[in-house]
């Protein structure tokens, strides 16, 4: 999935160099993947990876520090003093093209469906796919104990996990990286005071089954 979003239909990263179709970095070693299906049709329909700190005292880069440093707001960052062991970074969120285009819609990786022959019910839920790979992520840093959680974000997709309870905090500027983004913060603990009730009983049986994979 990530090499059809990211490659072919965004061009973000060049296709031609992968060519088994698998995209992947150096990151990818050092992460833990979710992977979201549509039930019925067993299609998958969004993916995303918990990206955690490596090296001694988990002084290596994360992938926003590597490549959007400039980005930063490095005093403000610096003023949570974060243990680095307990740091992670939430990347490669995609939804499949097929759960995200409407007719007259404009492109973009989030969105809801037209591609798939879906009932009424699912099309007014599709637009949580990419809600739902955010709350796998949190089980991830629940589960890994890496619960101070950066991302750089879309301007839209903060205001989408918003309306979800989930508030990142801005923690830097606009930069143009795979689009422009901006860097984000949350806790996993304010996450989860904040996310809404109904919300909750899903990350519930989210978290759930990534600790049975993850345990197992």
């Amino acid at each position: 999935m990530r090499y059809r979003v990211y490659c072919q239909e965004f061009s973000y990263e060049p296709a031609d160099a992968f060519p088994d179709n698998q995209e992947f970095d150096e990151f990818d070693a050092n992460s833990l993947h979710a992977i979201i299906y549509h039930k019925s049709s067993g299609l998958a329909a969004g993916c995303v990876r918990l990206v955690a700190t490596t090296g001694p005292g988990g002084e290596d880069l994360l992938p926003f520090e590597k490549n959007c440093a400039g980005s930063l707001d490095q005093q403000y960052i610096e003023s949570l003093a974060l243990e680095r062991d307990k740091v992670c970074e939430i990347s490669r969120l995609a939804v499949d093209s097929a759960f995200r285009r409407r007719s007259g819609e404009q492109v973009t990786r989030y969105g809801e469906v037209d591609g798939l022959d879906c009932s009424q019910q699912e099309r007014r839920t599709f637009s949580l796919i990419a809600v739902t790979c955010f709350l796998a992520a949190t089980a991830l840093t629940d589960i890994s104990g890496r619960t101070n959680v950066f991302a750089m974000m879309e301007p839209f997709l903060p205001r989408l996990l918003q309306r979800s309870g989930i508030d990142f905090q801005r923690v830097g500027h606009d930069i143009d990286y795979h689009g422009m983004r901006a860097p984000y913060f949350v806790t996993t603990q304010a996450a989860l005071d904040n996310m809404r009730p109904d919300l909750k009983e899903l990350y519930t049986e989210v978290h759930r089954r990534i600790y049975e994979g993850y345990k197992g």
